[in-house]
């Protein structure tokens, strides 16, 4: 189903005729990165004027689009092993490829129950009795809370208890709604929240080492510009914006900008996005966290600003485009 779900969205974006709009570049992103990496693009587009859309995911799910052929230009990923999936699948290029940001791993509980959980032992307390985590399999903020947990010497006790979630979104949901006493997530995620509150931080030297890495992708579409972005995600304003946002900016000599070729008679193959949600400004749930669409088709002229779209194992079918008239 994925490789048919590749294939079509292949198909749907298909070559525009020519035009004086600026390119769209597809950005994929980690579902933790969601709100940070739509300020970043935001602020790419301003200088830049190219239009951003965001692919926002699970990264395990994205690694597989990526892999079955989606038409991807730049690759964020929440761990190491899912870029490294797709780059030794042949989709990542190695030498376009840096560690952007670290985390930090918190356990939140729901706002009405401060005080259940303090330390690492409450969470094998027979109070508690359900806690979310991202998939521990495939879900990189999962992975990490395994790990995390395996160190600690709380798998064990607290291994029937997991409620496995889709995404980290999805275990902060679940911590939120208070249908789970506990959840492992992202410091980063517990900030965006009001319904859940932190328990306690895991300590950055006792805690799994989070990197998260970002990539520009084999044959991108377009792949100068993809550079280009890649070289920005490490440059001061973005730094800043990423730091704003609670992440760990890490430290590398970043990657030359290149000035992007002249766009103006040949706009991007992706074509405009005309609904994500039913209507402008609609949102849907799917897989625990909002997508959002920003108006209607983008603009002729000027700067788009980027929709975040949420995506799910039928996420081709949550993009239409439209060539250029």
């Amino acid at each position: 189903m994925l490789a048919a779900s590749a294939a079509a969205f292949v198909a749907s974006a298909a070559c525009q005729q020519p035009g004086r709009e600026p390119p769209t570049i597809l950005v994929s992103a980690a579902t933790s990165l969601a709100e940070a990496i739509d300020t970043v693009a935001v602020a790419y587009e301003r200088q830049s004027g190219t239009h951003v859309l965001l692919n926002i995911g699970g990264s395990d799910l994205l690694a597989t689009q990526l892999i079955e052929g989606a038409p991807v230009d730049v690759f964020l990923s929440a761990d190491a092993r899912q870029m490294d999936r797709a780059q030794d699948a042949g989709r990542i290029r190695p030498d376009r490829r840096v560690d952007l940001l670290s985390n930090q791993l918190v356990v939140v509980v729901p706002s009405d129950r401060i005080g259940t959980v303090t330390t690492p032992s409450d969470l094998a307390s027979p109070t508690v009795r359900r806690i979310a985590l991202g998939d521990p399999e495939t879900v990189p903020a999962g992975v990490y809370a395994r790990e995390y947990l395996e160190t600690a010497g709380l798998w064990l006790a607290v291994e029937s208890k997991v409620v496995p979630t889709r995404s980290v979104r999805a275990a902060l949901a679940a911590v939120e709604s208070g249908t789970v006493d506990a959840a492992v997530v992202y410091r980063t995620d517990a900030a965006t929240s009001s319904a859940a509150v932190v328990a306690y931080a895991v300590p950055r030297d006792g805690g799994p080492t989070i990197v998260y890495p970002a990539a520009v992708a084999t044959d991108a579409p377009n792949e100068a510009d993809a550079i280009d972005v890649l070289g920005f995600l490490q440059g001061s304003e973005a730094r800043r914006l990423f730091e704003d946002a609670g992440f760990v900016v890490l430290s590398r000599t970043p990657i030359a900008r290149v000035e992007p070729a002249d766009t103006s008679a040949s706009p991007s193959r992706y074509g405009h996005i005309v609904g994500v949600s039913a209507r402008p400004g609609a949102r849907r749930r799917d897989d625990g966290i909002q997508a959002v669409c920003r108006g209607a088709a983008p603009p002729r002229m000027g700067v788009m600003r980027p929709r975040r779209v949420t995506v799910s194992r039928r996420w081709c079918t949550s993009l239409r485009f439209r060539n250029a008239r």
